[in-house]
């Protein structure tokens, strides 16, 4: 796909940038994504292509958690109406619902509501039998949002842990295996505790690969990870486990703890699972914005990981090369990445999530002259534990404030160098979650275009 209109037709790399991410942000919305792929036609309730006949079940129940857990309830109770019988789902981003109890909790470090909440969860899924139908939401961010601590650990043991992890620069699969081994809830417990009841998991991927088993920690699917896997992680990052956290998870490798449902268990004999949208719904999305903009869009990948001040070095290198020499793609042109980068934070760690250094890294790189714009974000809204979803950057952002990038980014300040900048991307709780989206713009000079 290349364009065809003349530069002074063209939107600016700014606009482009921000349009390409709301344009993202917008397809990969529950209520854009339920409304494509869940519909109801008498008794046939159609999931992603898959028909459920509605007029074999007593109940029809929604159960589960994350970000867009509450946008995608009410998705539910608009397509599915008086069929629905009830249901909890609890979720940091609150919505007005009918039928679904929509439960308000913390991410990404577990409150008490949420713990309230999961516990609803549980106990709904508990009074499921072989005549209910359970929809099954599975969203990013429901790994924080249904705690259910196990055995002896604690709230403030869990929320010790995350925010001990998240810091480390452990991968999103490392430390869900942790917090899957902790929890009564996940890595296929959820489905455990519904069966013997049909499930259908509606999930919304924030994990690259789709991985199920990592998605909200898998509580409706099997789990290959043990708690030895859950201990190695626990040492390879040197993270300092409360007494009840290590002994739970010491217990769990002596075999005295059962271990969570593996591949073949029978809790799985009637769930099935169903992506609905993942990082790359959000990429092509972008994509289709881009090229009605008149730029050339190029997906360069939906599974990018690694520290993200690092990959953002590359991917200014990507952008110079185009800038520079028309490869692998001829200016006008965006390239877009999706995935999940990571900071590890310094001892005295500031404030700003992994697509904000991400955007600071890119803008210390980023030549003036190069006619660049780079934007980072994360769909959910909020990056890290920061109020801005990202930003979007150029080679003149670093000269737009007194503060000095380089020390801000080797404090983890990124945030407060972005908004003295002016540079910030504030979209507020979006109530979805594909992980990031991170958009290159590369323009072209009036006589070379």
């Amino acid at each position: 796909m290349s364009s065809d209109r003349a530069p002074d037709e063209r939107s600016s790399p700014h606009t482009v940038a921000r349009s390409c991410i709301d344009g993202g942000i917008e397809a990969a919305h529950p209520a854009t994504v339920v409304g494509d792929s869940v519909a109801l036609t008498g008794d046939e309730l159609t999931v992603d292509g898959t028909v459920y006949d509605l007029s074999s079940y007593e109940d029809v129940v929604v159960l589960g958690g994350g970000n867009a857990a509450g946008k995608v309830a009410a998705a539910l109770e608009s397509v599915l109406g008086e069929r629905l019988t009830d249901g909890v789902v609890v979720t940091d981003v609150p919505e007005t619902t009918s039928t679904i109890d929509v439960v308000d909790g913390s991410h990404p470090v577990p409150d008490e509501q949420g713990l309230a909440g999961a516990e609803r969860v549980l106990d709904r899924a508990g009074e499921a039998t072989a005549d209910t139908l359970v929809l099954g939401v599975v969203t990013g961010g429901g790994s924080a949002l249904l705690p259910a601590p196990a055995g002896d650990v604690t709230l403030d043991d869990l929320q010790t842990v995350t925010d001990d992890l998240l810091g480390s620069g452990a991968t999103i699969h490392e430390i869900n295996a942790v917090r899957k081994h902790l929890s009564a809830i996940k890595g296929g417990r959820l489905a455990a505790a519904a069966a013997p009841a049909t499930v259908v998991g509606l999930v919304f991927s924030d994990v690259v690969g789709d991985d199920l088993d990592v998605i909200a920690s898998g509580p409706l699917v099997p789990d290959a990870s043990t708690y030895a896997d859950a201990l190695d992680v626990v040492d390879r990052y040197d993270v300092a486990l409360p007494p009840r956290v290590e002994h739970h998870l010491e217990r769990g490798v002596d075999g005295d703890i059962a271990e969570t449902p593996a591949p073949g268990a029978d809790a799985f004999a009637t769930v099935d699972t169903h992506v609905l949208a993942n990082g790359l719904t959000a990429l092509t999305a972008a994509g289709d914005v881009a090229a009605d903009h008149g730029y050339t869009p190029l997906v360069l990948s939906s599974r990018v990981r690694g520290e993200a001040r690092e990959a953002a070095k590359t991917h200014v290198g990507i952008a110079e090369e185009i800038h520079a020499t028309g490869h692998p793609i001829a200016p006008p042109a965006v390239v877009l990445s999706g995935g999940e980068t990571t900071v590890t934070l310094s001892d005295d760690a500031g404030a700003g999530g992994p697509n904000q250094e991400f955007a600071l890294s890119a803008a210390i790189e980023l030549d003036a002259d190069a006619d660049v714009v780079v934007g980072s974000v994360d769909t959910d809204g909020i990056d890290g534990a920061s109020d801005a979803a990202g930003a979007i950057v150029d080679g003149e952002t670093t000269e737009r404030t007194s503060m000095d990038a380089r020390t801000a980014l080797a404090a983890n300040e990124s945030s407060p160098f972005l908004e003295a900048a002016g540079a910030l991307v504030e979209t507020g709780p979006t109530g979805t979650n594909v992980n990031d989206l991170r958009v290159l713009v590369v323009d072209a000079d009036a006589e070379t275009a």
